[in-house]
């Protein structure tokens, strides 16, 4: 018995992209996040390979060190960011490998890896490494955007429908701000935290208040 299938990255996914060759120099990278309001962009090479992804954090040592140059203990201590603020194309600046996600992700993986790396977007790849979208954080939100009329719909379909057929007419299912409550009475008592599980597993459910009884305890008696 299972809900719903699960959104993936491919669902919620930016497909057209913004994204800079290894030979991008820093004036025209610095100008593409300006002019598409990002804070990243993936660089791609050949027939759109993602090779590394380059960051207002891998700019920032260029205007750290402009009007003087770091003394000899700080680079020693900085090598990374003396080296990027150096550097003027895009294969200099950029971070490799870049920390990409597959399209049939789930949202969950898709955040977990942006929580661990400390990053705000992903760019999205296929089997080869070919770049075929962008995912944010924002993106991952979008589910929770889905009207309560629409998450009603789809409890009663795939929750209690599924799991109660001959007395889902008694259930009574709604949702309000994305918190689903379920109210009447099942002939298996057995099932209803089977129910409320699967009804806090819809993508975009934010909370279940499970008020379901049952008539019997599965076995007939």
């Amino acid at each position: 018995m299972t809900s719903s299938t699960p959104y993936t990255v491919a669902d919620v996914m930016t497909t057209q992209v913004v994204a800079v060759t290894p030979s991008t120099g820093f004036k025209d990278i610095a100008a593409a996040m300006e002019r598409w309001k990002v804070s990243a962009l993936p660089v791609i090479e050949g027939e759109g390979r993602v090779v590394g992804v380059v960051s207002e954090a891998d700019l920032l040592p260029k205007e750290e060190f402009h009007e003087h140059g770091p003394g000899m203990i700080e680079q020693m201590r900085r090598l990374g960011d003396t080296a990027k603020a150096g550097s003027t194309r895009a294969e200099d600046l950029m971070t490799t490998p870049a920390v990409t996600i597959r399209p049939d992700a789930t949202l969950p993986r898709a955040a977990r890896l942006m929580a661990d790396r400390h990053i705000k977007r992903l760019p999205v790849v296929d089997g080869d490494g070919t770049l075929r979208g962008i995912v944010s954080r924002g993106d991952l939100l979008k589910v929770f955007l889905r009207s309560d009329e629409d998450l009603t719909a789809e409890v009663r379909r795939t929750v209690v429908t599924h799991l109660f057929p001959l007395s889902h007419g008694a259930v009574r299912v709604t949702v309000s701000h994305g918190v689903a409550t379920l109210t009447g009475q099942v002939k298996d008592r057995t099932l209803i935290p089977v129910a409320e599980r699967l009804t806090r597993s819809v993508e975009g459910i934010v909370d279940v208040d499970c008020r379901l009884v049952g008539t019997e305890d599965g076995t007939g008696r």
